[in-house]
């Protein structure tokens, strides 16, 4: 309304020593940005200014003050409800709490729920009621941040990431927990890894700056999602002062940061697991992990990159590049300085991949042995081998199943028996009579044991010589699979002879 206001003076004079060809072009102006109607807007510019707007007047006002005192009364005894339940006028005055005059019951009764809460804003602002909801403090920063979509790269150079949190609070999100803060370069690939004790922003900048110096090439771009410890005015001023493009993806769009997204399970999940960590031990272990994790990854480890989609109607076909690791990647991008290529060719050279992969199953394993302590006493964690142990060891490997120790379930601790063994002094009894006569069943070896000891075994002990018999049929299809040798030794777990 200002505007137009102003409009209308600035037209005014114009409009008055104007010719009629002239006044009919300024009317179609002034209609044209203002909307008015052209009879009004005639009327507006031959006065000579914006009429005199009047504002409220009382002589309209439809309730009074005593509307308004029984309305608070009302609305007290209802517990302060919206105007759109309010509506216990009937029940107080049948009760004798409430008098009311006919003409301020039939206003009360004729308010509609608008007005009612109109009329009640000042008494519950001043009684302390829930105000507007206010935006988030990371609001404002979010939308200084501009978006970036998972189609918006435009084949960047080697310095642009994305990056994203990954937590370690294994089955729940109570209390305090170590986080990974991932990199993923667009170009190649390139990924680092850092543990973040707590989630706070000023140790997020500070885990940051040393992510940077340990990339072979200048980090250009940082684009994250929407997360608090991302959208703030720390990191916002950070990317600003190192001239770092901060960008975002859209909210609750995970497939914009496809490229990150996909290296939180290839990398991050698949070496660490699903445990909790938590405590500044854990974190200093997950620091050593990946301090090897990263020349393992970069270095020797190749995986796809998307060369482009094709739809045809509902079916997507996608082309990929050949398998490269972000090492050649790097090598093989012509953006890269000489200065970074003879850096990442010369510590190649240095790097022995069976090495790595033997320092990364020992920090995975001491991982675990913080994640599973109060278990580690009984299971007993494995001694560390050398160089010539584990690479013979590869060749077998397999028949173990999940050899990475981060993948492998949580020692359960076995529960002892309760109760005392009630054929503790038969045991060798019934093992001689099983193995002379194995075919026998267990209720045909029980009548036997109560023949010989009578009143002593109570017909309920059958299910625990049942089960005792199990283990022993259990031992002996073991020892006539794998030789008298392997009498003794549990079935379960037990790993296939070398070969």
């Amino acid at each position: 309304m200002a505007t137009r206001d102003e409009l209308v003076v600035a037209l005014t004079a114009r409009y008055a020593a104007s010719n009629r060809a002239g006044r009919g072009r300024i009317l179609d102006e002034f209609v044209a940005i203002s909307g008015l109607h052209r009879k009004h807007a005639m009327r507006l510019l031959r006065a000579g200014g914006p009429g005199r707007r009047s504002g409220p007047r009382a002589e309209r006002r439809v309730y009074d003050a005593a509307v308004r005192e029984a309305l608070i009364v009302l609305w007290e005894a209802s517990d302060r409800i919206c105007g759109k339940r309010l509506r216990p006028l009937e029940a107080m005055e049948r009760h004798g709490h409430l008098q009311l005059v006919p003409e301020v019951r039939a206003h009360l009764l004729a308010m509609s729920a608008a007005t009612i809460d109109r009329a009640l804003r000042t008494v519950r602002e001043r009684a302390g009621g829930r105000k507007r909801r206010h935006a988030a403090p990371s609001a404002a920063i979010r939308r200084s941040v501009p978006v970036r979509t998972f189609d918006g790269w435009n084949d960047p150079p080697p310095g642009f990431v994305e990056a994203d949190l990954v937590a370690h609070s294994g089955t729940t999100a109570k209390g305090s927990y170590v986080q990974t803060l991932t990199l993923t370069d667009i170009a190649t690939g390139w990924t680092e890894c850092a543990p973040l004790l707590v989630r706070e922003q000023k140790l997020l900048i500070e885990v940051l700056s040393e992510m940077r110096a340990r990339i072979p090439f200048a980090l250009l771009g940082f684009d994250t999602d929407n997360d608090s410890v991302f959208m703030n005015e720390t990191v916002k001023t950070y990317c600003d002062e190192t001239g770092l493009v901060f960008t975002r993806c859209r909210p609750y769009r995970k497939n914009d940061q496809a490229w990150v997204e996909q290296k939180n399970g290839a990398v991050v999940r698949h070496a660490v697991g699903y445990r909790r960590y938590e405590g500044v031990e854990a974190a200093t272990a997950l620091a050593r992990l990946y301090a090897v994790l990263r020349l393992f990854v970069n270095f020797f480890q190749p995986s796809f990159k998307l060369a482009g989609k094709a739809r045809d109607g509902a079916k997507v076909k996608k082309s990929y590049h050949p398998p490269a690791t972000p090492y050649q990647r790097l090598l093989a991008n012509p953006r890269t300085s000489e200065e970074v290529r003879r850096r990442v060719s010369a510590l190649y050279a240095t790097l022995d991949p069976v090495e790595l992969l033997r320092e990364v199953r020992a920090a995975q394993q001491a991982l675990v042995d913080i994640a599973d302590r109060p278990f580690t006493g009984e299971a007993g964690a494995p001694a560390a081998s050398t160089l010539e142990q584990f690479l013979s060891g590869l060749r077998i490997a397999w028949q173990a199943g999940e050899v990475r120790p981060t993948s492998q379930p949580k020692a359960k601790a076995r529960r002892g028996r309760r109760r005392p063994d009630p054929f503790v002094s038969v045991t060798s009894q019934m093992r001689a009579w099983f193995e002379a006569e194995p075919w026998r069943t267990a209720g045909e070896l029980f009548e036997r044991l109560q023949d010989e000891h009578p009143g002593v075994f109570p017909d309920g002990q059958l299910r625990t010589l049942q089960r005792r018999l199990k283990e022993w049929r259990q031992e002996q299809a073991h020892r006539m699979v794998f030789g008298a040798e392997a009498a003794g030794q549990p079935v379960a777990g037990s790993a296939l002879p070398s070969p």
